[in-house]
């Protein structure tokens, strides 16, 4: 028996019997997940889960139902140091370049079709309304150029820590990811384009300066991309949903400057926030959340364009803590083609639903082209390495004591509630039912 003092990861366990709505395919109650509600939790036990097929929404936690629900989502994750952006890649950053350097803003979303936008940004951010205390203080264009070239020299370092060569034309070496995002920030440009990283906290300056910024740049996103009602994309549904997390900020010797956590990628153009890309940093990974941007800059493909860079990110993190080398994109759903684009960031695994092992998306598509749900694993005699083998030893709190399961039966009055308590350790593995306490009424 222990108190509760020292435990980190506390999770309350909703099961998963109920259908609801599909978000993919409109199936009113095709949709099913098991879930649970993490108040908080370690990036290791996190990175475990997410190896299991669990992603979480703020700090609401599920695991799709892979052999129930009507569109199976199957874990990605892309090997980001061995990555080599695509023909489509190399065009979304001439798109940026383009924009950044000469304010050309495509008409549509990849049709190529250019207009001249020299007013954009004033009529996007209103003229002539005087100082504005939320943005940073006017600069020199001089300063600017300055910075620019700063950042493409820092990103032509990067990409030298990560390519076996640094001159790649001269030994036949693919260009570098990195040298790709430096030449779209081309220097003596119409607009200065620059990414902030701000721990998800209000106890951190920045975030908090930019909070109600970024809130309202999520309801635009919203109401315009998605067609949200205003009530579902309020300053409390942003909070919920972008801002609440249950990771807990974490520091390691061999880990990444900034630490492990919940954190947001700031898109700054000439002084504004124009796109917000939400990520979690875990010990082997930075795991995409979400992203949100301006509705006048769909044109620029900024999903595409943020994949690319939090690509380049984790490359640039790798350096400092080895371990971190992959970037996940969350779900790959074959069923919905609208959602098979995360499948083009090669080379790319997917998670089997059975075995929780890696397999190259290249050996996982044949099967999904047959099947909705497929196991990857084509090892029959394979199975899981984390199988839950006691669940007596799985950690619960209960009436504010940490105790394992077994203590607990012994303790408890009442129906038996063996078999939900069963199903969630077998969800989570062994490993972490131990680590996680499973909060009893």
């Amino acid at each position: 028996m222990a108190t509760l003092q020292g435990f980190l990861d506390t999770i309350e366990y909703f099961g998963g019997d109920d259908g609801y709505r599909c978000g993919y395919c409109k199936n009113e109650k095709g949709n099913f997940s098991h879930g649970m509600w993490s108040h908080t939790m370690t990036v290791q036990d996190y990175q475990d889960l997410i190896d299991r097929g669990w992603r979480r929404s703020g700090k609401y936690v599920y695991k799709p139902i892979m052999n129930k629900t009507c569109c199976p989502q199957y874990t990605i994750r892309c090997h980001a140091l061995k990555f080599q952006p695509s023909k489509s890649h190399k065009k979304i950053l001439k798109k940026i370049s383009k924009f950044i350097s000469k304010g050309e803003l495509p008409k549509g979303q990849d049709d190529g079709d250019y207009d001249m936008v020299p007013l954009l940004l004033s009529l996007l951010w209103g003229a002539g309304v005087g100082a504005d205390a939320s943005r940073p203080p006017c600069r020199k264009a001089k300063d600017l150029r300055k910075e620019r070239r700063l950042q493409k020299e820092q990103m032509r370092q990067d990409a030298d820590g990560v390519s076996s060569s640094p001159s790649p034309a001269q030994t036949n070496q693919p260009k570098p990811l990195e040298d790709f995002i430096s030449d779209s920030l081309p220097d003596n440009s119409s607009h200065c384009l620059e990414v902030r990283l701000v721990p998800v906290s209000l106890e951190d300056p920045q975030f908090a300066a930019t909070y109600e910024q970024s809130a309202a740049l999520y309801a635009r996103y919203q109401m315009a991309i998605h067609g949200d009602d205003p009530s579902e994309c309020s300053e409390s549904e942003f909070r919920r949903f972008l801002c609440d997390s249950p990771l807990e900020a974490e520091y390691s010797p061999d880990g990444p400057e900034m630490g492990y956590g919940s954190f947001h990628q700031q898109y700054w153009l000439d002084g504004r926030i124009v796109a917000v890309g939400v990520i979690d940093i875990l010990p082997t990974c930075v795991s995409s959340v979400y992203l949100y941007y301006h509705p006048d800059f769909a044109s620029l493909s900024l999903g595409s364009y943020s994949a690319l860079r939090e690509i380049a990110f984790t490359r640039q993190l790798q350096k400092q803590s080895p371990k971190l080398s992959f970037y996940y994109l969350g779900f790959y759903i074959h069923s919905c083609p609208k959602m098979r684009y995360k499948g083009q960031y090669r080379p790319s695994d997917l998670l089997c639903p059975e075995t929780f092992v890696w397999v190259p998306i290249e050996r996982c598509v044949p099967h999904l082209e047959n099947s909705r749900y497929a196991r990857f694993n084509q090892d029959p005699d394979a199975g899981d390495a984390r199988v839950l083998k006691d669940v007596g030893r799985a950690l619960v709190l209960y009436r504010r004591t940490v105790m394992p399961y077994a203590a607990y039966t012994r303790k408890r009055k009442g129906p038996t509630d063996e078999t939900e308590v069963q199903q969630y350790a077998g969800l989570v593995g062994q490993d972490c039912a131990e680590r996680i306490l499973l909060y009893r009424a």
